[in-house]
């Protein structure tokens, strides 16, 4: 999660970088109240082992039910031998497509298929072939992970054995920004994870929290105690044109962007409890986000890029994911949970959730609200972020 207190005290650890433990869940969770209606049912036959496996799990995440063939809006059918092989019909069995997947493995064909599946139904390009990046950890430090969107093929960038946090991704590259305790000090460090390169970004006095690139990969927003206070600041993509948004009593913590670019939404104490607010990226004065309906103190807002809609985690007892219109409105929590990531399709959320004592990714459909795990490696999952 990206909250600015809880980020700089929570224990997080890797137990042995070496050892990933992969385990496919395979568990689906369904909240079905009033969202029943909304899933959309199809059949499939012909496939088998991993390319079964993945096609089920890519599209139940967003949003379809597997029923009989009677019952099926849908229906796919192929194989997998040698590569894998798709043909949709809608359920008069008129043909949308047939099509065969060549490059990769099975599990990068059935991706593809799934991809053109969700998108010759919804019209909508699937996140199926997303990555994402996360932190993973136990106790008083932690490591950021990459990894495919379910959690498949997860690799550590970092070997460092200090606490980091809060990994984000420099839209159209192989770039994180992350925050690092390697100096002593909670310094942002900016990782190109194809060369392995680290620099400081930012190391002011004070700590350097909570960076967010801005979607055309030209500003970074942070949080910055430099002159007292965390305040929001910004700066361009190498560092230069500093500038402090914000200058309150109260501190600031998790800022997220608008997809124009014009815009960063960022959590404030300023009415003594935590809530959403924006503000001009060039400055100005700050407006209150109205979440009407919920509660206790926000953190942790993403933009979905669409620009229609705010996910954030609400502290009411437990954590909660909510969305509420970008506008401000009337919000709506979704499932238990906490650091929301909207993926590229502005419909697939990505969030912890706590289970059995750790932290494990879920990714959530948001009109169906139809949560699945991800794979799984030992040690406490958080704070996932997907690449632009």
């Amino acid at each position: 999660m990206n909250k600015l207190f809880i980020t700089l005290f929570s224990a997080l650890i890797l137990s042995a970088f070496t050892q990933q433990s992969f385990a496919q869940t395979g568990e689906l969770d369904i909240n079905r109240i009033g969202n029943a209606s909304k899933t959309i049912p199809i059949s499939m036959s012909g496939f088998s082992g991993t390319a079964q496996e993945v096609l089920k799990f890519d599209l139940e995440v967003h949003g379809f039910e597997f029923v009989g063939a009677d019952a099926a809006s849908y229906i796919v059918t192929g194989s997998n031998t040698g590569q894998v092989q798709g043909r949709l019909a809608d359920k008069n069995k008129t043909t949308m497509f047939s099509r065969a997947y060549t490059g990769g493995n099975t599990r990068s064909q059935a991706h593809a298929l799934a991809n053109d599946i969700i998108f010759a139904i919804t019209h909508r390009k699937g996140v199926t072939q997303g990555k994402i990046a996360f932190r993973v950890g136990e106790g008083r430090s932690a490591e950021i992970y990459v990894a495919d969107y379910d959690g498949a093929n997860a690799v550590a960038v970092t070997a460092d054995k200090v606490l980091v946090s809060a990994p984000t991704w420099v839209p159209g590259q192989r770039k994180l920004l992350y925050v690092s305790y390697k100096s002593g000090f909670p310094d942002i460090i900016s990782h190109d994870i194809t060369t392995g390169a680290r620099d400081k970004f930012a190391k002011y006095g004070g700590g350097n929290y909570s960076p967010a690139v801005s979607p055309d990969g030209r500003r970074v927003a942070m949080i910055l105690s430099k002159t007292g206070n965390p305040e929001l600041f910004v700066c361009n993509i190498d560092g230069s044109g500093l500038k402090q948004l914000t200058k309150t009593k109260e501190g600031e913590s998790s800022p997220c962007w608008s997809p124009d670019n014009r815009t960063i939404c960022f959590v404030s104490k300023t009415s003594g409890r935590a809530g959403l607010y924006k503000i001009d990226a060039d400055g100005g004065a700050t407006k209150r986000i109205s979440t009407a309906g919920v509660g206790g103190n926000l953190t942790e807002p993403d933009w979905s890029p669409d620009g229609k809609t705010i996910v954030f985690t609400s502290q009411m007892g437990n954590f909660n994911i909510c969305t509420v219109p970008a506008e401000g409105g009337s919000a709506t929590v979704l499932v238990e949970g906490e650091d929301p990531a909207w993926g590229a399709n502005s419909r697939t959320v990505i969030f912890t959730r706590r289970k059995s004592g750790g932290r494990v990714l879920s990714l959530l459909d948001v009109p169906t609200k139809r949560v699945k795990d991800v794979s799984r490696i030992s040690g406490s999952s958080s704070q996932p972020s997907w690449a632009k």
